[in-house]
C-alpha cells in the first residue's frame, strides 16, 4: 500500500479482512472503532509470522530464536517511540493498554502524593484516569478536584485554571474525549500545571488513533495510549514519559526481567524500561504494535486525519436531518464520533435494532458515568469512524435509524 496524499478508502477497506464478513445476513458497517478499532491483514500477518518463525522468550537466551524475538520486540518499541515522538525507545514502558499506564504512574509516581496535596482532572474523563486516583486518594489522603465544561462541551479551561495550585500535584487529562469527541489543547494544560510545579498526565487513548502524536511539543509529563484502538491487538500499549521520572520511580511490579541482581536480603533494579516490564511480556502484541504502527504511518496520518474530519462531517450532516435526533456536545470539530440521542429510544434498544441491519455502534456510559451525570444522560448511542469508514457506512447507519423510529412508531 503506497502513501496517499487522500485516501483510497476502497484499497484500505481491503487490507481488513473481517470487513468482508456478513452480520445476522447483512453486510458489516463497522462504526465501533473507539471502543477498538478492526485489523489490518498486515498486522495480522506480522504476528503469525512470529509465531509461526520467531517465537521464544525475550532477553534472556542466547540461542537464535531468543535474538530474534528480541531484536523484533525491542524493534516494536523502537517504531512506537517514533510514532509517539519520543527522544529514545527507553522513554516507552510496554503495558496492557491505556488504563494499565494510567495505574502504573498512579501507583509508582503516586509513592509520592500525601495528604493536602491535590490531583486536578476533567469530568470528561474515562474511568481509566478517574478511578486510578480515587485509589490514590484513598491511600494518601490526597484531594480529587474536576474541572467542568463549557456550555457547548469543551473544557473549560478557565475553570481548570482555577483549581490549578500550589497543593496540586498533577493535571491529568484526555487528549480527545470518547463521548464529546473534542480534542483538548495539552500543550496548554501542561504549560498550566508546570506553572504550578505540577505535572501532566495526557490519556491519548482516543487521540493516538487519529493523528500525529508528538509528546515533546504536547510537553506533557506521562502520555499513554493503547494499540487495539490504533490498528493494533490487544492487551498491549505504552506509556511514555519523561526519563528523569522513569528513573525516579520505584517500579510497578515485581518478578523476572524488571531486576538487576536480586540478593535474599534485597533486590536491584533493571534499567528502565525494563524495571517496569516484570515477567514474560506481551511479545507478539508488540510485534503486532509495531507492524499497525508501520501500517498507520504507510497510510499516512495527515491523509487518516483529513479523511476522519471529512466523514465525521459527513455523518453529522446526514443525522442532522434526523427528526428527533439530539447530537451530545459539540456539533463542530469532533473528532471520529458522534454521540446522540435519538427521540424516546433508549440507546441500548438502538443499538440492538441497529445490529440486525448489520450496524454495529456502541451504547451506553461508554466508560464516562461521570460526564453522564454531568450532561443529565444515561447514556448515549455513539457512532464512531477511522481510515476504514466509508460514506456508505454513514448512510446505511440513517437507514437503520429510520427502521429504528418506525419500530417505536415515530417521534411525537
Amino acid at each position: 500500500m503506497k502513501t496517499l496524499a487522500a485516501l483510497d478508502v476502497a484499497n484500505i477497506r481491503a487490507d481488513f479482512p473481517i470487513l468482508g464478513r456478513e452480520v445476522h445476513g447483512r453486510p458489516l458497517v463497522y462504526l465501533d472503532s473507539a471502543a477498538s478499532s478492526q485489523k489490518p491483514r498486515a498486522v495480522i500477518e506480522a504476528m503469525s509470522d512470529y509465531f509461526s518463525a520467531h517465537h521464544a522468550n525475550v532477553h534472556r537466551g542466547a540461542h537464535q530464536l531468543s535474538v530474534e524475538a528480541t531484536d523484533a520486540y525491542e524493534e516494536a518499541r523502537a517504531k512506537v517511540a517514533r510514532f509517539a515522538g519520543a527522544s529514545n525507545p527507553d522513554e516507552i514502558v510496554f503495558t496492557r493498554g491505556t488504563t494499565e499506564g494510567i495505574n502504573l504512574v498512579a501507583y509508582a509516581w503516586g509513592r509520592s502524593v500525601g495528604p493536602g496535596d491535590e490531583i486536578v482532572l476533567t469530568v470528561m474523563e474515562h474511568h481509566s484516569n478517574i478511578v486510578p486516583w480515587q485509589l490514590l486518594a484513598e491511600r494518601s489522603g490526597a484531594k480529587l478536584r474536576f474541572a467542568t465544561l463549557t456550555p457547548e462541551g469543551r473544557l473549560d479551561l478557565d475553570h481548570m485554571a482555577s483549581l490549578v495550585g500550589p497543593a496540586t500535584r498533577l493535571i491529568g487529562v484526555t487528549h480527545v474525549s470518547n463521548t464529546l469527541g473534542v480534542m483538548n489543547p495539552v500543550a496548554e494544560i501542561a504549560a498550566l500545571a508546570h506553572e504550578a510545579g505540577a505535572l501532566c498526565l495526557v490519556d491519548g487513548a482516543q487521540a493516538a488513533p487519529h493523528g500525529a502524536v508528538d509528546v515533546r511539543a504536547a510537553g506533557c509529563d506521562f502520555y499513554a495510549f493503547s494499540a487495539h484502538k490504533m490498528c493494533g491487538p490487544t492487551g498491549i500499549g505504552a506509556l511514555w514519559a519523561r526519563p528523569e521520572l522513569l528513573e525516579a520511580m520505584p517500579p510497578f511490579q515485581g518478578g523476572g526481567e524488571m531486576i538487576s541482581e536480586v540478593r535474599l536480603e534485597g533486590s536491584t533494579w533493571a534499567p528502565v524500561p525494563h524495571k517496569f516490564e516484570a515477567g514474560t511480556p506481551a511479545i507478539a502484541e508488540a510485534v503486532g504494535f509495531g507492524a499497525a504502527v508501520d501500517y498507520l504511518e504507510q497510510a499516512g496520518i495527515e491523509a487518516i486525519q483529513a479523511h476522519e474530519a471529512e466523514i465525521t462531517r459527513y455523518a453529522l450532516d446526514r443525522l442532522s436531518e434526523l427528526d428527533g435526533l439530539r447530537i451530545v456536545g459539540p456539533t463542530e470539530d469532533r473528532l471520529g464520533l458522534v454521540s446522540f440521542t435519538y427521540g424516546d429510544i433508549h440507546p441500548h434498544d438502538l443499538a440492538t435494532i441497529l445490529d440486525r441491519r448489520g450496524v454495529a455502534i456502541r451504547a451506553g456510559h461508554h466508560c464516562n458515568q461521570p460526564l453522564m451525570d454531568y450532561l443529565g444522560v444515561d447514556a448515549t448511542a455513539r457512532a464512531s469512524f477511522y481510515l476504514y469508514t466509508a460514506r456508505a457506512d454513514i448512510d446505511a447507519l440513517v437507514e437503520a435509524l429510520l427502521v429504528a423510529r418506525d419500530l417505536f412508531g415515530g417521534f411525537a
